[in-house]
């Protein structure tokens, strides 16, 4: 992978890293959206109280690999066959009312700080791209890499593209600073779980976020600061809607992951810390 390029005449480009649930937002994005998943017919009473207990579970104890893969596994099974276009749509019609009393306070008033110095931020969730990306272009995030499912003929597959999880979130930060010239060293990531040490190790600014308990013991054995979050506001009351196009956008395994059968890679904020 080629070095991110930076003029010498200028001060070196930095990011701020940013991941979704429990860091962004007070909750699981895929868990927020199972009610309409429900209303709509594609998902069971049954498959919603499955991803409410899993998120308690990951919420008290965390999930080891095995335990994510397994949830990963799930989550692709039950999207299978979905028509890509309906769960835009659900995407579309109830963003705002579920995703805008949950963010915190302290994400928005972050991000503008870092966006304020000049920094790119970027939000690295496990949760699916058509959450995230629209979830992003309302906190005014210059871009998001998120977890995409295969579409086949306007369904899902149920294969995986793309798993935007543990160390594949490192991976993506480090191709978008040699695309887009970040000096990582002068970067910043912020998350909630201990899945996410690969993404705060290649940083020279790691930050925890209402950190798991895993994740709180290495931060105090390696002295990163520890943030808390606790105060969600009203995002319409702080940053400006987005347009109708922005909120469309999205495609992936989002919708399976607000299937709400939350896997670790989109809980992973719940779970260990919770996850997209």
């Amino acid at each position: 992978m080629a070095e991110p390029i930076s003029s010498p005449a200028s001060a070196p480009r930095a990011a701020a890293f940013f991941d979704l649930d429990k860091t962004i937002i007070a909750s699981s994005s895929a868990l927020a959206f199972s009610k309409p998943l429900l209303r709509q017919g594609l998902i069971s009473r049954r498959a919603a109280l499955k991803s409410a207990y899993a998120q308690l579970v990951f919420s008290l104890s965390g999930a080891d690999e095995d335990r994510t893969e397994r949830m990963r596994a799930e989550i692709s099974a039950l999207c299978t066959g979905w028509d890509v276009a309906q769960v835009r749509a659900i995407v579309n019609e109830t963003l705002h009312d579920i995703v805008d009393p949950l963010v915190y306070a302290e994400a928005a008033e972050l991000i503008a700080s870092h966006k304020a110095q000049g920094h790119d931020v970027i939000v690295l969730s496990a949760a699916g791209e058509e959450v995230v990306t629209p979830i992003a272009e309302m906190l005014g995030a210059t871009r998001s890499v998120a977890t995409r499912m295969e579409i086949v003929d306007g369904r899902y597959s149920g294969q995986v593209d793309f798993y935007c999880y543990g160390e594949q979130k490192a991976s993506a930060a480090k191709q978008l600073a040699a695309e887009h010239g970040y000096e990582l060293t002068e970067s910043f990531a912020y998350t909630d779980s201990s899945t996410d040490v690969p993404l705060l190790e290649v940083v020279g600014n790691p930050f925890t976020v209402n950190p798991d308990r895993i994740l709180r013991r290495i931060a105090a054995e390696r002295g990163w600061p520890v943030l808390t979050f606790d105060n969600p506001v009203s995002l319409r009351s702080r940053i400006p809607a987005p347009s109708p196009t922005a909120v469309a956008v999205g495609v992936g395994i989002g919708a399976m992951a607000a299937a709400g059968v939350t896997w670790y890679g989109l809980a992973r904020r719940k779970r260990g810390g919770d996850t997209a």
